[in-house]
């Protein structure tokens, strides 16, 4: 049940953050990418703060022994820069540059009624099924769990 609640708070913080900063407005994202025209810098800002507090705070979450809420850390099993990581991460790009989306934001903009992220919603769940009906398992390691033999 803790698990739960928390979940609800980080999500509801994160999903209130993002309309703050008008993240999910995709005009404000394609304005990003439009240097020649209407450029919009406020999601340089975003990011920029984003990282900071995740430069910041995973180096201090990361020294505990374990999660609070969790048995253990699930981290990626890999840490390789590989041809899957930059097809994803091109195809991320892409549908975010094309939509003006990406999937935080865009359920933000679906619980707000917004017509256009109904659209990218149901495309974005037709990929994630596809994507887990051809993909391999999901290898991830387990950091702070007896398991582990760091406990």
């Amino acid at each position: 049940m803790r698990q739960i609640l928390a979940a609800t708070v980080a999500g509801a913080l994160f999903g209130a953050g993002l309309a703050v900063s008008r993240m999910t407005d995709p005009t404000v994202i394609l304005g990003f990418l439009d240097l020649a025209g209407a450029f919009d810098a406020t999601l340089l800002f975003v990011l920029a703060g984003a990282v900071g507090v995740t430069l910041v705070a995973f180096r201090m979450i990361l020294r505990r022994s374990r999660p609070m809420l969790a048995d253990a850390f699930q981290l990626p099993a890999s840490t390789a820069v590989d041809r899957p990581l930059l097809a994803g991460a091109a195809l991320f790009g892409i549908g975010w540059g094309l939509a003006g989306y990406c999937p935080g934001p865009a359920l933000v903009a679906l619980a707000a009624g917004v017509d256009s992220a109904m659209v990218f919603v149901v495309a974005m769940i037709v990929g994630m099924v596809l994507h887990r009906l051809t993909a391999g398992p999901r290898r991830v390691r387990l950091v702070g769990s007896a398991r582990a033999g760091t406990s």
